[in-house]
C-alpha cells in the first residue's frame, strides 16, 4: 500500500469546501460587525472562523478530501478575515497604521511566487509552510483579542497584551514564512537551470526528472498562493 498522499482532486461538493465556503461569506458580515462594534458577534463569528480553518484542514487529510478548489478557497478566507479585521479595526483606532503596513507589504513581497512556480511547471502550487500556518494562527488569535482589549476594565487590559504579543509574533512569522517561501522558490528556479528540457513523449516530464514530482518543503496540504 502507497504511502504517497494523493494529488488534489476537482471535486467541489465536499465538508472541507462547504466549511472554508461558510468561513468565506462570513467575511463582510464580520467587517460590518466590528464597524458598528457589536463586539461579541463579531468575536463569535472570528471563533467559528477560526474553528472551521482548523476543522476542514483535518477533514480534508483525515477523508482524502483536498482538492483543488479547497486550495484556493481556504488560504483566500484567512487572507480576507485579516484584511477585514485590519481594515476594521484600523477604522476604529485600536490597532496602529504600520501595522496594516507591514502585513500588507508581505503579501506583496510573496506576489511573484505564484507565476515564477507556475513558469516552472508546477502549476503555481507551492506547499504551504507550517510557519506561514502558525502566524496565520497567531494573527487570528490577536485580532480577537486586540477588539475585546479596546473594552475598560482588567480583562480588557489582559486581552490587550496578550493580543499584542500574538500580533508581534504572528507578524514576525509572517515575514519568516514569507522568506522560506522565497528560499524555496530560488531552489526551483536553480534545480530549473540545471535539469535538461523535458524529453518529447507522451505525458508532461517534471524538471526534477520525477513525473510526479510536487516543489519541496511544507505542509502537504498545499496552497494556490502560499500563506
Amino acid at each position: 500500500m502507497s504511502t504517497l498522499q494523493e494529488a488534489p482532486q476537482d471535486r467541489i461538493l465536499t465538508v472541507p469546501n462547504v466549511l472554508s465556503l461558510a468561513r468565506l461569506l462570513g467575511v463582510p458580515l464580520f467587517l460590518w460587525l466590528v464597524l458598528i462594534e457589536a463586539d461579541w458577534w463579531a468575536l463569535g463569528l472570528l471563533v467559528f472562523a477560526g474553528l472551521s480553518d482548523w476543522l476542514d484542514g483535518k477533514l480534508a487529510r483525515a477523508f482524502n478530501q483536498t482538492s483543488k478548489l479547497g486550495m484556493v478557497l481556504d488560504p483566500a478566507a484567512d487572507r480576507l478575515y485579516i484584511l477585514a479585521t485590519l481594515v476594521g479595526l484600523t477604522i476604529r483606532d485600536i490597532i496602529p497604521l504600520w501595522l496594516v503596513l507591514a502585513l500588507v507589504a508581505r503579501e506583496v513581497a510573496i506576489l511573484p511566487i505564484a507565476p515564477i512556480v507556475r513558469r516552472l511547471g508546477y502549476g503555481g502550487t507551492l506547499p504551504v509552510h507550517f510557519i506561514g500556518k502558525a502566524a496565520t494562527m497567531c494573527l487570528l488569535y490577536s485580532f480577537p483579542l486586540l477588539l475585546l482589549g479596546d473594552h475598560d476594565g482588567g480583562a480588557g487590559t489582559a486581552a490587550r497584551v496578550v493580543g499584542w504579543a500574538f500580533a508581534g509574533w504572528g507578524t514576525a512569522l509572517y515575514w519568516w514564512a514569507a522568506v522560506l517561501y522565497w528560499v524555496q522558490t530560488r531552489q526551483l528556479l536553480l534545480a530549473g537551470r540545471a535539469s535538461p528540457p523535458p524529453a518529447s513523449g507522451p505525458g508532461p516530464a517534471s524538471r526534477t526528472g520525477d513525473p510526479g514530482a510536487e516543489p519541496p518543503a511544507g505542509d502537504q496540504k498545499g496552497a494556490e498562493t502560499p500563506r
